[in-house]
């Protein structure tokens, strides 16, 4: 029953909107009706601004984080699922019609909780993912390439790790599911990156 209720919070959680709370509270703008209509981070600095783009980062990032922090309280070794929960809860957001954004943000708070509460020792773990983030953002301008391939060196790092009893083999796994869940999430963005029409930070959408 604490597994049910761990998943069903945590899911709750990821389900708050923020991209849509912030555009509507303090610009008085629904960004599912501009730019890419993805009710996310990435166009949240697109439409409303840098400031609330990073404003949404952050808070779903917090969301992931925050979920796993609840779970651990609650039912300590539930945290990998609420993370998954939560990233789900973003994606499909009971508060906006189950049309959400691509949890990108959100794993990210996923790979926190993971080193904070899981890992411990291995926290430099969350910031290898960050750091080829940025990494492949500067040499593509993408955040859809930049998203999924810094969330598949850490999804493979974490497999090596567990090949090497570092650490349990439930963390490489749950992080193989997200990455794929997140790379299907792009499916779009995958087609627009073949035919060379990915939108690229500091370029206006076509």
């Amino acid at each position: 029953m604490k597994l049910v209720l761990v998943i069903l919070i945590s899911y709750l959680f990821g389900s708050v909107p923020w991209a849509l709370v912030i555009g509507k509270v303090f610009y008085h703008k629904d960004i599912r009706k501009e730019g890419s209509g993805n009710p996310g981070a990435t166009n949240a600095a697109r439409v409303l601004g840098l400031p609330a783009g990073i404003a949404v980062t952050v808070l779903d990032a917090l969301k992931g984080l925050i979920s796993m922090l609840i779970a651990h309280q609650i039912a300590p070794g539930t945290e990998i699922y609420a993370g998954l929960a939560c990233c789900i809860g973003h994606c499909f957001p009971l508060f906006a019609g189950f049309k959400g954004g691509k949890a990108v943000a959100t794993s990210y708070g996923f790979l926190l909780g993971i080193a904070v509460l899981i890992t411990h020792e291995y926290v430099w773990n969350f910031f290898l993912p960050v750091f080829c983030f940025f990494c492949f953002l500067f040499s593509t301008k993408m955040v859809s390439v930049s998203s999924m391939c810094s969330l598949l060196i850490e999804t493979a790092t974490s497999f090596i790790l567990a090949s090497m009893g570092r650490i349990e083999w439930n963390i490489p796994i749950a992080l193989l599911i997200l990455w794929v869940f997140v790379t299907y999430r792009h499916r779009e963005n995958i087609v627009r990156i073949k035919n060379g029409t990915e939108n690229k930070i500091g370029r206006k959408k076509e």
